[in-house]
């Protein structure tokens, strides 16, 4: 069965990272192994110049792994943008009970848009759109929560994504 994923799509500085931040320990008090995806649409830089790893991939490298005991980061050259679900059939264990996106509002995946000033402020496909976060009134046909109200928010991930069985000993 594959990992299910739920994108939070809005605009820029709408609040979807600190929605994201407060509803992860949600899911995690509810039993749930949560992974999350970040869209940088223009681009990013996460290595620190002059370290070993950054020197291996100035080097030319076109991937570099670096291992500690109980971490993993990995710098890799793709050819061209890769969706949530390439990284869950690529990186991610069986164990994984749900992908948190960030980003994504043009596809067609399930989706809670995130609003702080208008909804409409920026395009996203009502495909698969399963609420709206907003201090604001929203005339939507979906659930409207409020930002402060983690725990709604957790509920309807939870609904609508039932954590998935496991063999625990």
């Amino acid at each position: 069965m594959a990992i299910p994923v739920v994108c939070f799509v809005g605009r820029s500085n709408s609040g979807k990272t600190t929605v994201i931040e407060r509803v992860i320990p949600e899911l995690v008090r509810a039993g749930y192994k949560v992974a999350t995806v970040k869209h940088a649409g223009h681009g990013f830089d996460l290595d620190t110049e002059g370290k070993d790893s950054w020197r291996h991939k100035r080097a030319g490298a076109s991937a570099v792994v670096v291992l500690s005991k109980g971490s993993l980061a990995m710098f890799a050259d793709v050819s061209d943008e890769i969706k949530p679900e390439d990284v869950r059939d690529r990186f991610l264990d069986e164990d994984t009970d749900l992908i948190i996106a960030e980003g994504w509002k043009s596809d067609g995946y399930p989706k809670i848009m995130v609003v702080r000033d208008q909804p409409g402020e920026v395009p996203v496909s009502p495909e698969g759109l399963l609420a709206v976060v907003s201090n604001k009134p929203v005339n939507v046909s979906v659930p409207v929560l409020d930002p402060d109200d983690i725990p709604a928010v957790a509920r309807l991930i939870i609904t609508h994504f039932p954590r998935r069985p496991r063999n625990e000993t």
